[in-house]
């Protein structure tokens, strides 16, 4: 294993705890990069039925007919969304379409190119 030194003072005094490096002898504290940050959110990657992926601010097309629980209202095949937000969970499309906001799972609806 080779020694850590300090970017400051250069002398190899360090601590090191789960995330920082902090030397001893100045007191200068530094990230630690050889471990991974378990704080960072990792990039949410959604695919329409068709494999395409999906960001924030597409339109999406319905490629099925669903009915919406609660409501007489069904959302036909062909129905194009406002743009699209990207969430987490099962449900990750939440959208406008038809003047309803609803949260759409995304095999059910294929990209559209404005």
């Amino acid at each position: 294993m080779t020694e850590i030194s300090c970017p400051l003072c250069t002398l190899n005094d360090v601590l090191t705890s789960e995330k920082i490096y902090e030397c001893v002898t100045c007191g200068h504290e530094w990230a630690r990069t050889d471990v991974p940050d378990e704080d960072a959110p990792a990039e949410l990657v959604v695919k329409d039925a068709y494999g395409n992926i999906l960001q924030q601010g597409d339109i999406v097309q319905m490629i099925k007919d669903k009915k919406l629980k609660g409501t007489s209202t069904v959302l036909k095949s062909g129905d194009k969304s406002k743009p699209i937000s990207i969430q987490e969970g099962d449900h990750e499309i939440s959208c406008k379409m038809n003047g309803i906001s609803i949260n759409l799972k995304a095999q059910f609806v294929k990209k559209v190119n404005p």
